[in-house]
């Protein structure tokens, strides 16, 4: 950064910056808790040669902290993939099922953002298309933070719902489902090739919320990539520019998924049949009645305080996904 043309080329010192940004918050999560490490071991001796029970007591709840302090950077250090670093676009698709699972729609929207901000990262709409009684058609969100996508790809999958549904009268239980798409948020140099002749781009008036101006003007865009088919849409923003930009976002991000795809399949070709790999129907269920559960049926991790994950409390299901996929891995490469 001290070179005179560091600035000559702005898209590779932005890029410079955001990876000096991170390496620096990487060495700052470590020295802080060395530092604690430090200081509760001089604590320690101290009480230690007085018998301090009081201090000891102290030091030992000092501990407990610190070591969630140390789990904290042992997840860091799973979220070791090209795009885990970058931020994540999230997507949520109810089910066949009405309002009650665009109800359900809305409730997964409710649990991401209160995670996201608990993490103090930044929540962006993209695309919201509400319910006609309730709740969401789909909705997809820009999540800004640091591996931001290595901690929500855990969340790609089938949400499932079981509860007795406020919409039905007769006071019936209903089971709802939610897909849930995650992408990297990546930026127009990474290697995939865009060609602007690929794509059909529409505009159309915007639905929902928003004023006479939403409604007036032609503002929504949908991008068509001619040649796989993927199909993108953004009418959160006022402006059409601003919503052509943001569907590009998601197109782009959309065809470095597929890439990824394209490279496990050839992956998952050489090293020949493994057995069954998919996750099936579903990765985690949302069970509120007859008792309160959340599952999930990947590493059968368990939470019976269904509130508090609804209240984004779900770094738990993150934490032993990211897991068992490094145990996974590991097992690949022993064998």
């Amino acid at each position: 950064m001290a070179q005179p043309d560091f600035w000559d080329d702005p898209a590779k010192a932005k890029e410079t910056n955001q990876e000096l940004a991170r390496l620096k918050d990487t060495v700052a999560a470590w020295e802080k808790v060395y530092s604690k490490h430090q200081d509760q071991m001089v604590l320690f001796e101290l009480a230690d040669e007085e018998d301090d029970a009081d201090a000891l007591g102290e030091v030992a709840a000092e501990l407990a902290g610190l070591q969630k302090d140390v789990e904290s950077l042992e997840l860091s250090s799973l979220l070791n993939g090209e795009y885990d670093s970058y931020n994540a676009i999230l997507s949520i698709h109810p089910g066949a099922g009405g309002t009650e699972a665009q109800d359900w729609g809305q409730m997964l929207l409710r649990m991401y953002t209160r995670w996201a901000e608990n993490r103090n990262f930044e929540v962006e709409m993209l695309d919201y298309l509400p319910g006609e009684e309730a709740g969401v058609k789909s909705v997809t969100l820009l999540i800004k933070g640091h591996n931001a996508y290595g901690y929500l790809r855990a969340e790609k999958g089938v949400h499932r719902l079981v509860r007795i549904s406020p919409f039905d009268a007769s006071g019936r239980r209903h089971t709802s489902f939610a897909s849930v798409d995650v992408l990297p948020e990546v930026e127009q140099d990474v290697d995939v090739e865009l060609n602007p002749n690929d794509l059909r781009i529409d505009t159309y008036r915007a639905s929902g919320a928003g004023g006479q101006h939403v409604n007036k003007t032609s503002s929504a865009v949908r991008i068509t990539h001619i040649p796989t088919g993927i199909v993108v849409q953004c009418q959160s923003e006022r402006s059409q520019h601003a919503n052509r930009e943001a569907a590009m976002k998601i197109l782009l991000s959309k065809l470095v998924e597929r890439k990824l795809m394209e490279q496990q399949q050839k992956l998952q070709e050489l090293r020949g049949d493994q057995g069954e790999i998919a996750w099936g129907n579903q990765i985690r269920s949302y069970i509120f009645c007859p008792y309160t559960l959340v599952k999930d049926h990947r590493t059968d991790t368990e939470v019976a305080n269904v509130q508090a994950v609804m209240d984004g409390e779900i770094d738990v299901f993150i934490e032993a996904y990211l897991r068992s996929q490094k145990s996974a891995s590991a097992s690949q490469v022993a064998k």
